[in-house]
């Protein structure tokens, strides 16, 4: 999260303070002879470090009704402007990712020089908490279900939300799609379905049916999965799926899953009458409406 800029005026910084190189050369000429090496201004990294996803807000003070419509719970009621996001999606909710996070918040607000009040760092868990794990460190469950907090000092600034324990409300779906408990993402997918969240032909459809796919298809597990996971490669995925789906459909189905008005928005009407025979093109109409036509086309052509 820090940039070159940042990082180099960072180091500037620390230069100038000379207590803590008074304090290096104290502890070399102590330390020297029992063959501990001292050394001062050392990175403790080869790469700064990179929270997960970051969430700003940049043009309204506040969160508007179509942004929380869209943010899970604990996201959704915070004053904050940016929003660090830490997601553990094969691990657990423990110490060190809390500690991570942690660190993240402190040099993320550091770097941007940005007050507390506007930054709120959340660890995303996927899997369920272990209730001692809480207990250990402090957090309690809040008014929302899945959303928890701590009062203790330092790590109070990070929010915890567990997926499978969100509510079914509409703004929490899309997050509890990445839930560790299948029967929890299919929960969410059927009821983003049912609400018409999605509609076809949509990038949004088939990100999630290539989601789908990946993770409940009979053919291969997450585990046994070695290829490299991209956004582009499941969009491609969930395309080919809807593809296969849609192939199967029938006029009437297609009408009743998706409304004429949304099927027939996606194309220009010589789209649609090209791939009739003219005979075809005529069926079901009144013989007065053809003659209409007829009159009219006499015209144009004098």
């Amino acid at each position: 999260m820090v940039d070159e800029n940042t990082r180099s005026d960072s180091t500037k910084t620390k230069s100038n303070n000379t207590w803590h190189r008074l304090l290096a050369r104290l502890l070399e000429m102590v330390l020297s002879e029992f063959e501990i090496d001292v050394q001062p201004n050392v990175q403790v990294m080869t790469d700064p470090p990179e929270v997960d996803i970051l969430l700003l807000r940049r043009k309204t003070p506040n969160w508007t009704a179509d942004q929380r419509a869209h943010l899970p719970d604990g996201i959704r009621d915070s004053d904050a402007s940016d929003i660090l996001i830490e997601f553990k999606y094969t691990q657990s909710f423990n110490e060190k990712a809390l500690t991570q996070a942690i660190g993240y918040d402190f040099f993320y607000k550091t770097a941007k020089k940005l007050p507390a009040v506007a930054v709120q760092t959340v660890l995303l868990s996927a899997k369920k908490p272990h209730s001692s794990t809480l207990t250990a460190l402090g957090y309690q469950p809040t008014d929302c279900s899945g959303v928890y907090r701590t009062t203790m000092p330092v790590l109070k600034n990070v929010l915890l939300l567990s997926l499978n324990e969100l509510s079914d409300e509409p703004h929490n779906l899309w997050i509890k799609c990445f839930a560790s408990r299948k029967t929890v993402k299919k929960q969410a997918f059927n009821k983003l379905n049912q609400l018409g969240f999605v509609s076809i032909a949509d990038e949004l459809e088939w990100f999630l049916k290539g989601l789908m796919s990946l993770w409940f298809s009979k053919a291969k597990g997450e585990e046994q999965m070695s290829i490299e996971l991209t956004p582009e490669y499941v969009t491609e995925l969930g395309k080919q799926v809807s593809d296969i789906w849609l192939s199967g459909l029938t006029v009437d189905d297609m009408l009743a899953r998706f409304g004429a008005d949304e099927v027939l928005s996606h194309f220009k009407p010589e789209e649609v009458f090209s791939h009739f025979k003219p005979v075809e093109r005529l069926a079901g109409l009144e013989p007065e409406v053809i003659e209409e036509y007829l009159k009219q086309l006499k015209k144009q052509s004098h």
